[in-house]
């Protein structure tokens, strides 16, 4: 028995190191963060309204960029089921989860270099991801990073195009 539980511990250990490698090109204290988003979310809280050396735009700015073919990153930071069935066409889906999972490998697989200039949504003010995102990526040394917080529900509301597919 005894056996088993040490077997059993170790495994336990192998696997959670196995898993941090990854959340360890991530500071303490942004891991702390998207620990405090996480909870917002959960608790359908709303997201705070800003982050540090982060700007915002709103939906119809963004229209804007997006018409004039402005020079700009979208990144989608949802799960692949919503991006897959709704997204704003141009937009690179890349989730927290990803980074914390892969690592910085995440962003530069999904093509982003720490100049671009990258704006983040999601589903909106009560949903962590956006906001998780730009966490770690700012942590990371990205530094062009803004915010549409009201996310895909107000881009819709807008009634501004979106596309569907991977």
């Amino acid at each position: 028995m005894v056996k088993k539980i040490v077997i059993l511990t170790l495994a336990a250990v192998f696997l959670a190191a196995g898993m941090s490698v990854q959340a360890a090109d991530f500071s303490d204290n942004a891991l702390k963060q998207i620990e405090e988003l996480k909870i917002l979310s959960r608790d359908k809280k709303e997201i705070p309204e800003s982050f540090a050396g982060v700007n915002k735009i709103t939906a119809a700015e963004l229209k804007s960029w997006i018409d004039q073919k402005k020079t700009f990153v979208l990144l989608d930071n949802r799960v692949p089921a919503d991006y897959e069935k709704e997204h704003i066409a141009g937009a690179v889906r890349l989730s927290p989860d990803d980074l914390l999972e892969k690592g910085i490998k995440a962003a530069e697989q999904a093509g982003l270099k720490k100049d671009d200039t990258i704006v983040f949504y999601c589903n909106g003010i009560k949903c962590w991801r956006s906001s998780g995102a730009i966490v770690l990526l700012q942590d990371a040394g990205y530094k062009n990073l803004i915010w549409f917080r009201d996310g895909i529900p107000e881009w819709i509301k807008k009634g501004y195009d979106t596309a569907e597919g991977k």
